[in-house]
């Protein structure tokens, strides 16, 4: 070493008596040379070969698709295709979804953004006559630029630069503005009743299916196509809904904001480049073009917004209305029609299972803690809001979560904090001007605040989302009665029962004092995207169960010792024992009692929770106020079953009599 004077830094050999380099540095020389000759001078290197900026951005880009990630692909890859053939037909579908109803054609379509006109264009003139026969419009004379399953990154760009409200937090989310709506437009939402849906679907009374015929829907579909192909580009995104591959449903979206796109980039699930192959036609597709709103005195329309269902043709149109969710919840409900078709289960509700591969379902409606309680770090989450059970097990339907965000606290919820980043959609929140740092407790634009981020971002999510058979079906409710058990087993009849009826209790407003309780049903905790009659979805819940030894449970996670306002809400901690002895199947070795009216079995021991409020008379000082709130409640709970007692289900109709029998007995 001393010899040669040299001396070895960093894994490189560094000469001080060598030969010197370009600026009286000193030449290097790597261990890995084949001879001293050979040697790397500063950062010398080939000049890039481009003409253009264009070209020299090019070479930044290389080509892929976003993906879910999922053991094994589905998809058939076509190797022999070009990709100009692929892009080709790719671009013929998309201008045949695009089609016109009086013309019978769609636009001329192009592959690309027209702000990028370096950009080489792709395009395909998609007619199905000749076209020299029928009048020519200036729209005929326009091309319609196609951005096709644009990457987050890309959207970001695009939402940043063309979309007024959108920005880029401190956490690294696109923040984003839903125009005046900022929730679904239920009385809006018009299904098209035919001859197949006038039998299928469950109309009249308690119904959410509000009829429409078909020639209305062809003029708003009309209407929300030619807006799309009014404008320079539109968005198109190709996924899919279910993670079981054998009931696996195509969808493509086209709308005209990037923030509509990366929403349901998040939400669906997420193709790979070879699945994307082979899509070809969508099973389904939805036209957004939520910027425009419907005619308002088209038939069947109430307002300037209207979000329409066509089972037949596989359509959805949403017009008048820019908040995401339409399209999430519009999907769901398509999904409530196609897969009990298939004797497929589908289910509103939040899905997790153990390191032993026991699977619980949670039902509940808002404020139940459903999705609190089916977080659990010590189990993997399927899902938070939408499934299927088939055959084969569970599998969620989406590719994503759609949390709220109001009062979101690191503490509380971390999983769903730490996913708002980069890549995540967040609806009209309220954020500083200067370091853009969300405050989720701010209501200035709306109470529903969302984030839409895709599942891998919770980190115990499994990937691919499907189970075995469930083990455990738990049916939430807020109790602010204060009347119902803390838990409760239940037969399949009472199963049946209480998912039917979607009970829940909301807090009255307490501006002039403490008010009653307003009781809450929602028909199988979803009644708003439900299609058929409950006592359908209801029974084949229960065939399911008894098929594969699934127990049912009512779960109370509101009040105990009177009602809100005199009684105390029950503590989370002791609700997390009480799912964690349901998990474990302790409790299916307890001891129970029964109550009276509702006639529900209650344990007399539970681990961790005190047993004197397992049976909640017992919390109360006045038992005879509590006599009266739980006759009360029970009435209730009879005048909503009211409306579905008229619809017979089972061998001759005798499980419409069960299901009775399994409510308030008074």
């Amino acid at each position: 070493m001393a010899q040669n004077n040299r001396a070895e830094i960093g894994g490189f050999n560094y000469s001080r008596t060598g030969s010197m380099g370009r600026h009286g540095l000193p030449k290097i020389q790597t261990q890995h040379e084949k001879s001293s000759a050979e040697v790397c001078h500063d950062d010398s290197t080939t000049p890039v070969k481009a003409k253009t900026i264009d070209e020299l951005h090019s070479l930044q880009k290389k080509k892929s698709q976003p993906t879910t990630p999922i053991t094994g692909s589905q998809g058939a890859f076509t190797p022999t295709m070009s990709e100009e053939d692929r892009h080709r037909q790719q671009l013929q579908s998309i201008s045949a979804s695009l089609a016109s109803l009086t013309r019978e054609t769609g636009p001329k379509v192009v592959k690309g953004d027209p702000k990028s006109d370096g950009q080489k264009a792709t395009h395909v003139e998609h007619h199905l006559y000749d076209a020299s026969l029928f009048g020519v419009s200036d729209s005929a004379l326009k091309f319609t630029h196609i951005l096709y399953n644009l990457s987050p990154a890309e959207l970001y760009e695009q939402a940043i630069k063309y979309e007024k409200g959108s920005f880029i937090t401190a956490s690294g989310a696109l923040a984003t503005l839903s125009g005046a709506k900022t929730g679904r437009s239920p009385r809006d939402k018009r299904v098209v009743k035919d001859e197949e849906t006038e039998n299928e679907l469950w109309w009249g009374k308690g119904s959410p299916n509000i009829e429409m015929d078909e020639h209305t829907f062809l003029v708003n579909r009309e209407r929300a196509v030619d807006y799309l192909n009014s404008l320079d580009k539109v968005f198109v995104n190709d996924q899919f809904l279910n993670w079981d591959p054998e009931h696996r449903i195509k969808v493509r979206i086209v709308s005209a904001r990037a923030y509509h796109s990366l929403f349901m980039h998040n939400m669906c699930i997420r193709p790979t480049p070879e699945e994307l192959e082979d899509f070809s036609t969508p099973d389904f597709t939805i036209y957004n073009a939520g910027q425009f709103p419907c005619n308002r005195f088209t038939h069947h329309m109430t307002s300037s917004t209207s979000v329409d269902l066509n089972l037949a043709r596989r359509e959805m149109v949403i017009l008048g209305t820019q908040y995401a969710g339409e399209m999430k919840k519009g999907l769901f409900s398509v999904m409530h029609y196609l897969m009990p078709k298939r004797q497929i289960l589908s289910l509103h509700s939040g899905c997790n299972m153990g390191k032993g591969g026991d699977v619980a379902l949670f039902f509940g409606l808002s404020g139940t803690g459903k999705t609190t309680l089916s977080t659990d770090h010590n189990r993997y989450l399927i899902g938070d809001d939408e499934h299927c059970w088939s055959n084969n097990g569970v599998s969620n339907i989406e590719g994503g979560c759609y949390a709220k965000c109001i009062d979101l606290s690191k503490d509380k919820e971390p999983d769903i904090w730490n996913a708002i980043k980069f890549g995540t959609v967040l609806e009209n929140v309220v954020f500083d001007e200067y370091n853009r740092e969300v405050d989720y407790s701010e209501k200035s634009v709306t109470e529903n605040t969302r984030a839409a981020y895709p599942i891998e971002y919770i980190p115990n999510a499994k990937i691919p989302c499907v189970g075995p058979h469930p083990k455990n079906v738990i049916l939430l409710a807020c109790d602010a009665f204060g009347v119902l058990p803390p838990v409760s087993k239940l037969s399949l009849a009472q199963t049946m029962y209480h998912f039917i009826s979607g009970y829940t209790a909301l807090v009255a407003g307490t501006e002039d004092g403490i008010k009653e309780p307003q009781a809450t049903f929602s028909a199988c905790f979803g009644a708003a995207f439900i299609m058929m009659h409950p006592t359908r979805y209801a029974a084949m819940l229960a065939e399911k169960m008894q098929k594969h030894g699934a127990t049912g449970w009512l779960v109370n996670t509101g009040w105990s010792a009177g009602r809100y306002g005199t009684g105390n809400r029950i503590k989370l901690a002791y609700t997390r024992k009480i799912i964690d002895a349901i998990h474990s199947g302790d409790l299916l070795n307890a001891t129970y009692s029964k109550t009276e009216v509702f006639g529900l079995e209650i344990p007399t021991e539970i681990e961790g929770v005190p047993s004197e409020i397992l049976d909640p008379i017992n919390t109360w000082s006045d038992k005879k106020a509590y006599k009266d709130t739980l006759l009360h409640l029970g009435g209730l709970f009879k005048k909503n079953f009211e409306v579905f007692m008229n619809h017979k289900i089972g061998k001759d109709n005798k499980l419409t009599g069960e299901i009775l029998a399994a409510g308030p007995n008074f």
